[in-house]
Parts: C-alpha cells; structure tokens; sequence
C-alpha cells in the first residue's frame, strides 16, 4: 500500500489543540502515513507523542501578533520541512495555518491542507479586523485544500470574500467527531460524579474559558436572576478562568467567587462527571468554528441552551435537542433558563433524541473514516 511511506505533518500554535481536540486521531493515521506533530513546546506535546505514538517538534508559535517571533516561526517551519519534505503539511489554529501554509509553500510542499475551526475576523473591528482578514487570505492562498470545520464557517469565508478556491467539510463537520464510547454515562461515570451529585437542584452547567467571548458575562447575570427566583438552582462552571486575556466583568467574577450558588472547580481533564450531574448544558458563545463540547453534551443526554453562531447552530436543532438564542441577549437567555424551570418536562423532552443526534452525525469512527478517505483522494491527486 502506497499511503503507509507517505509523510503528513500536522501543526497547530498550542498542543492542547492536538492533545485534546484531536485526541485518538494521529494514531489512527499512523496505521497508515508516518505522522509528525508540530506546535509550541510544552507537556501537552510530550503526551500527544507518547499517547499517539508518533514523532513531534516543538517550535514556538506565538498565538497572538508578533512581528519578531513570527518571522522566527515561519523560519523554523521552512527549516523543517525542508529537512523532512512531507508529501502534506495539515494546519488547524489560524496563526499555525498562516505560518504553516505559507512556509510550506515556500518548502514545495506538493499538498497543504488548512482546517478553519473558527474565524475571529467577523467578532473584531478595524485594524485588527483588516489584518485578520488579509492574514486568513494568504492562508487560503498559499493552502492547496481548505477545509472549514463547518457550513458557518465555510459561509463565512464566502461571504466575506476570504477565499474563492474550493473548500470541503469533512463528513458533516468538525475536526474529530465525537468518541461515543467515551462520552456516555457509563458506571464509572456515574461514581466519579458523586461528589457532585445534588439532585435537590436544577444545575445548569457550563464547561469551557471562563472569558467575556464565551458568554460568561450574560450567563452570570441571567443565573443570579434565576437563583433569586427559584432558589433550588446551581451554576456549576467548569474550566480555566483567565483574567489577564478576555476578563469577565468585576461584579460577574465576584458573583462567581461569592455566591453559593455557583459551584467552580476550575479545569478538569474528564468533564463527564460534571455532565452527568447536570439538567441543562448552557453555551453562549459570541463565535465558534465547532464546539467539541456541545456535541459531548449531546452525547452525555443533555438538552443545550446555545447561541445562534456557526458549529452550534448546526449541532442544536431548535425545540428538537435543545433551545437556539440570539448571541450577546441576556434577556433570551434569561428566558431560555427560565423555561426550563417552569416546564420541567421540556429538559426530559429535549433530552430523549439528544444522544441519538449526535451518533448519527458526529460519531468519531464515522469522521476518521471520512478523513482517511479525504487524505488518500487528495495525496492521490499530487
């Protein structure tokens, strides 16, 4: 079989990205392509190598603008792929795929594949909004695939006249799909979840940044109201709280630290437990490429509370698997969470196909089998 000599480099500007949104992937593929895995150095780049199996370089790639730094990166990258002449380099992250596709092209590296998993340009203004949007079309230029993570982003990137190559979106979307063998309430789920288990309350959960873009602001808000209303009710936050990059405002980060209604327990590598402890998943992002963690919730049995923004909105079928709301209105959220409250049954209704939306759509072997078949048809062409 030809493909197994083949070389594909995968980049991103933070591990996580391939440590945690790509989980399982890399060592699927390394059945069949010699992978290597590149981004900025740290612990979470040591885990993807050993979990995976598969070779990684740390060079720096700085996630924000840096003149200096990222002439050095790009350097870096050429350097490397001159060494290595992979047959693909595969960037997901805007500054990896900026970097990466453009020094790929400068290495002749015959295929150079990006993956949107989001735009930030839309939610940005002036300069910092033209400089995006020049940056996202040199990515698309110097990229010989394009591959938005969903029909959102993809229409996005028409409508604003990014790119007029041909773009394609794997399986029905997404970088992963989901592992439903992993994300279901399973025995060991629900005893690791115990700590947490109030059934006295309606928790609504949150997992994710705990940053302004997220939503947090309104969300609070809504949920301090709520919790005066109907008192036998909990916020449960789950993720890193950041308030050097995208604070929350100060009353809404003193509500969190204050109020016994809110339970934060910061970042946590298996967040089951948390699903399985709660009524109702409530994500108001302003942006999104594909959030990985409303398809988990799905997964999980969880009707969702989502802003109507790209991913989620393709995820969450209004009235059918959760509840689609207007981004940055803290009065429809309001709404949306009181809903809830007032009819009870509606959490048991949205939850009964919320499982089985997901598996037909999202299931992960259905997407690596969908992604192998792109790599081939594509390495074929070159």
């Amino acid at each position: 079989m030809s493909d197994v000599k083949k070389k594909i480099i995968k980049v991103a500007a933070v591990p996580q990205s391939l440590n945690v949104l790509l989980r399982g992937q890399m060592a699927m593929l390394s059945e069949y392509y010699d992978i290597v895995c590149v981004a900025s150095p740290g612990k979470a780049l040591e885990e993807v190598g050993e979990r995976e199996s598969v070779r990684t370089t740390a060079i720096p790639i700085e996630r924000r603008i840096s003149p200096l730094k990222d002439i050095i990166s790009l350097w870096r990258l050429f350097l490397l792929f001159l060494r290595e002449r992979p047959d693909m380099v595969h960037s997901i992250t805007p500054k990896a795929g900026f970097l990466s596709m453009l020094a790929a092209r400068f290495a002749g590296v015959p295929v150079r594949m990006h993956t949107f998993t989001g735009l930030i340009f839309p939610t940005s203004s002036g300069f910092r909004r033209k400089l995006l949007m020049m940056t996202d079309r040199m990515t698309c230029r110097c990229a010989t695939h394009i591959n938005p993570e969903g029909k959102g982003v993809k229409s996005d990137l028409e409508r604003y006249g990014i790119t007029n190559k041909p773009m394609d979106i794997i399986g029905n979307g997404n970088v992963n799909g989901i592992n439903l063998d992993f994300f279901k309430r399973s025995d060991d789920v629900i005893r690791l979840s115990i700590p947490y288990f109030k059934p006295e309350l309606i928790t609504f959960l949150f997992i994710g940044r705990i940053v302004r873009d997220k939503g947090i602001n309104e969300m609070v808000r809504s949920f301090e109201r709520i919790h005066r209303k109907y008192s036998a009710t909990r916020l449960l936050l789950v993720g890193s709280l950041e308030e050097k990059t995208d604070p929350v405002d100060s009353d809404v980060l003193s509500f969190i630290r204050n109020s016994d209604a809110v339970e934060y327990v910061g970042f946590q590598s298996d967040v089951r437990p948390f699903f399985a402890v709660s009524d109702v998943f409530v994500f108001p992002s302003y942006r999104e490429g594909f959030p990985n963690v409303v398809m988990q919730a799905g997964a999980m049995g969880l009707p969702c509370i989502v802003t109507d923004i790209n991913g989620s909105n393709e995820i969450i079928e209004d009235g059918r698997n959760g509840v689609i709301i207007p981004s940055k209105d803290e009065s429809a959220l309001y709404d949306a969470m009181e809903m809830f409250l007032k009819e009870p049954e509606l959490i048991m209704s949205l939850s009964k196909d919320a499982r089985s939306m997901i598996a037909d759509r999202y299931d992960q072997k259905h997407f690596w089998t969908s992604l192998l078949d792109y790599y081939r048809k594509i390495l074929r062409q070159s």
